[in-house]
């Protein structure tokens, strides 16, 4: 079918978002995501809720929590969530580099690689095709992903952090906080999220002279954690929603002041 002029539809979406939260460790990551209304929490081995979060979790025939172990779980999940009638507003995935070892066991098994980054002479996953496969499994996540938030669920995506030296090309390299999996699966991901939050506490730098012609410095702080939603040159962030550069979180009050900029999940039901 072309495209005409006299067929046009408005380019503002009513569904809800895509949230990318990561952060340094013990941070609040999870209580952040489980203030979403009415969320499931699908956790991958070793991820669990904090004290005093109670989340509706899959578990398995002994009544134990039911981790996502393979890209199979994952592909079966997501498929109930966009077929089956239930009363969830949020899908809450805990955490992508729990994910990315299945995601990328599902390229190398469709490639026939032993190994995403294998260099082995001959192997389909040397000189970086691997990553760049790659793609095909994390565009299938994020397109799911997509089709539950037109669902009216909205999606949480959770990652740890890592530190990683950044080649800007206008300045000198510098180190900066990163989602903690693959280069161009990351850089997917974020492109793929409606909303990229990195969370930090404020900390503010002091300078104390000790000596002659000597200083220290220390750090001060701490307590007041932060929801960064712009970019900065320590960490990356984003947001399409015309969101101030951060919220200081407060919990219990992440998703109210969050929500006030898009548009809230409605689940299945509507």
């Amino acid at each position: 079918m072309a495209i005409s002029l006299k067929k046009l539809r408005s380019s503002t979406s009513t569904y809800p978002p895509i949230v990318l939260i990561y952060g340094v460790d013990g941070i609040g990551k999870t209580s952040l995501a489980a203030e979403f209304p009415d969320a499931i929490y699908l956790p991958t081995a070793g991820e669990r809720t904090p004290e005093g979060v109670d989340l509706a979790t899959p578990e398995d025939d002994e009544g134990n929590t039911k981790y996502i172990e393979s890209w199979e779980d994952l592909r079966s999940i997501v498929g109930e969530l966009l077929t089956e009638e239930h009363e969830f507003k949020t899908a809450i995935f805990d955490a992508l580099d729990g994910l990315e070892p299945f995601v990328n066991a599902a390229t190398c098994a469709r490639i026939g690689a032993d190994s995403i980054g294998s260099n082995d002479k001959g192997s389909p996953a040397a000189f970086g095709q691997g990553d760049v496969q790659g793609d095909i499994e994390w565009g299938e996540f994020m397109d799911a992903c997509a089709e539950l938030t037109r669902r009216g669920i909205a999606v949480v995506l959770l990652a740890h952090p890592e530190i990683k030296r950044f080649d800007d090309p206008v300045n000198d390299p510098y180190d900066r906080y990163q989602v903690g999996i693959r280069k161009r699966a990351a850089k997917l991901v974020r492109e793929r999220s409606d909303i990229v939050a990195f969370m930090n506490s404020r900390i503010t730098l002091k300078t104390k002279e000790v000596g002659i012609k000597k200083e220290v410095t220390h750090a001060e702080g701490g307590r007041e954690r932060q929801i960064h939603l712009t970019r900065s040159g320590g960490f990356d962030a984003k947001n399409r929603y015309a969101m101030p550069d951060a919220i200081t979180y407060r919990k219990g009050q992440g998703y109210t002041e969050m929500a006030k900029y898009f548009p809230a999940p409605t689940g299945v039901a509507a």
